[in-house]
């Protein structure tokens, strides 16, 4: 009888920021697991808030070298129910809102449905800006990732 191998356990923090929306953004990934740490980070000239969401979510996910256990924080309400919520029904209807509108960032949202089905994720919601560490951090890699418009 083998035994199954255990993932290993990774903590994500992740959050994105517009200088405008739409505007230059950035967006910012913080990963721990055991001690160790990983700061990602980059950005777009002209993007808006909930690409850069998106693209946190993506990175840090893309970043990891196999299957893990994650524990992946945000503040982005649009990512965490899109992905958890939304999803399903969005393909259902062929990529179309409740409304009947096209899914915006479908590109996004196909590269993060691939990435999420590598790995056990729990995803938690904190709010932004209220002192949370790990989100904290994570604002500050995204900022830093906002290009310096000239």
């Amino acid at each position: 009888m083998t035994l199954p191998i255990a993932r290993p356990s990774v903590t994500i923090y992740t959050d994105g920021a517009c200088k405008g929306n739409p505007g230059p953004g950035g967006w910012g990934a913080w990963l721990v697991s055991g001690d160790h740490h990983k700061e990602l980070f980059g950005g777009e000239a002209q993007t808006t808030n909930n690409r850069m969401e998106l693209m946190a979510v993506i990175e840090a996910l893309a970043s990891l070298k196999r299957s893990c256990d994650v524990q992946l924080y945000l503040d982005s309400e649009y990512v965490r129910k899109g992905i958890t919520e939304w999803l399903a029904n969005w393909k259902r209807r062929g990529w179309r809102t409740a409304d009947g509108k096209p899914v915006k960032n479908v590109e996004l949202w196909q590269r993060l449905e691939a990435l999420v089905a590598l790995h056990r994720i729990d995803w938690h919601w904190v709010r932004g800006h209220a002192g949370d560490p790990g989100n904290e951090r994570a604002d500050a890699l995204a900022n830093r990732g906002v290009p310096r418009v000239r």
